[in-house]
């Protein structure tokens, strides 16, 4: 197998979250940026990254990057690049593209250029002046920014937020990759309650119930790269084999979530089915003022509505002051809250230990973390 440049891009904020899942995967090559984490692997880490990466949203090659200031700098240069070793001579090969702070500005020209460039460069290595594309797809983006063109062929197909286990959704739900960010970046762990009393579609408890048995996220989907020759299929089943193997549903989960909502959790129900998660929590229709956790040493994890989309800012402040209340009677709880709300801190009675800058969608937020007592230790098993 050959030495592969890959990018797994991913929300803004989460960059740190992907390069440790990537280094978790045994790639210890990797560069951080905004908005990406670049790493080396080869044809077995697409398979790997795709199905393993909870917090990135597609895993890229990097086919080549280079100064482009001119439209022939840009022919030139993506010419040069080795299309071929990965598109056959069927295959479709549509351009997508993006421009920030470059010269060459205008993305349907640019778009336009690299299609050019790269029908040239498959007639030198098929012998042919047409290509009908009627083959598998290979969806190629030129990225523009400070005149720095950066080339790639995307593996992923429909975004790595899309697990296949929800076929409903509720109102502004939250992404999955996002809902396991939030369980990744807090303190909770497998052994731990954790209760969400704003679940909505119950993405969050699924989440969080996927990293507890350490279910791999894609195994239930299908990704663009499964149909490319240069991928064998056989390397996806490897892959497939690797993450069955590594399932740990023997594991007891203490998991729960709430809404208000009841068709909220008629869609959270369905979801948790299709994710073959069905009795492994509890979700129930209560307001979050009613909200009960229950043992010590959770976490609540939580989402709650923000006002611009949901319900208005006089609900908001309600149901947070409510929330507030539920948690200050938690003494041995963590509490982790993601909102754009300001306020959230005075609302809760307190201020955050910890916050943290991440964007849902586009919608800029503050992760805030309320640190509780970690758990006792448990004392070491000693052998006979």
């Amino acid at each position: 197998m050959s030495e592969i440049t890959l990018i797994a891009t991913c929300a803004m904020g989460l960059e740190a979250v992907v390069a440790r899942e990537i280094r978790d995967l045994g790639y210890d090559k990797v560069t951080v940026e905004n908005g990406r984490v670049t790493f080396i692997g080869d044809e077995l880490a697409i398979c790997r990254a795709n199905l393993w990466l909870r917090t990135a949203d597609r895993i890229l090659i990097k086919m080549g990057q280079f100064k482009a200031l001119t439209f022939d700098e840009l022919f030139e240069g993506t010419k040069a690049l080795p299309w071929s070793d990965w598109i056959p001579e069927d295959g479709e090969f549509p351009a997508e593209g993006r421009s920030h702070k470059s010269q060459l500005s205008s993305v349907p020209a640019c778009q336009g250029i690299v299609k050019k460039a790269v029908v040239e460069h498959m007639k030198l290595r098929y012998h042919r002046d047409w290509f009908e594309e009627t083959g598998d797809r290979y969806v190629m983006e030129v990225s523009l920014l400070n005149d720095i063109a950066t080339l790639t062929l995307d593996t992923t197909g429909a975004s790595l937020h899309k697990r296949g286990y929800r076929k409903l959704v509720t109102e502004a739900p939250l992404k999955e990759t996002m809902a396991a960010a939030l369980v990744l970046l807090s303190r909770w762990r497998v052994e731990r309650p954790l209760y969400d009393p704003f679940c909505g579609s119950g993405t969050i408890p699924i989440e969080a119930a996927m990293i507890g048995w350490n279910i791999a996220p894609g195994l239930r989907r299908t990704f663009a790269a499964e149909a490319w020759q240069a991928v064998p299929l056989s390397l996806w089943d490897e892959a497939r084999e690797e993450a069955y193997d590594l399932v740990r549903d023997d594991v007891p989960l203490e998991i729960v979530g709430s809404d208000i909502d009841s068709e909220a959790i008629d869609v959270a129900l369905a979801a948790a089915k299709a994710a073959g998660l069905t009795n492994q929590f509890s979700l129930q229709v209560l307001p979050v003022a009613k909200a009960r956790p229950l043992g010590d040493y959770g976490c609540v994890i939580t989402n709650p509505p923000y006002g611009e989309r949901l319900g208005d800012l006089d609900e908001v402040e309600k149901v947070l002051r409510q929330l507030g209340g539920v948690t200050s009677k938690l003494p041995t709880w963590s509490t982790f809250i993601l909102n754009p709300n300001n306020r959230v801190e005075h609302y809760m009675g307190r201020p955050a230990d910890k916050k943290r800058k991440l964007f849902n969608g586009r919608i800029e937020c503050q992760f805030l973390q309320y640190l509780g007592p970690l758990p006792p230790r448990r004392p070491r098993q000693t052998e006979e």
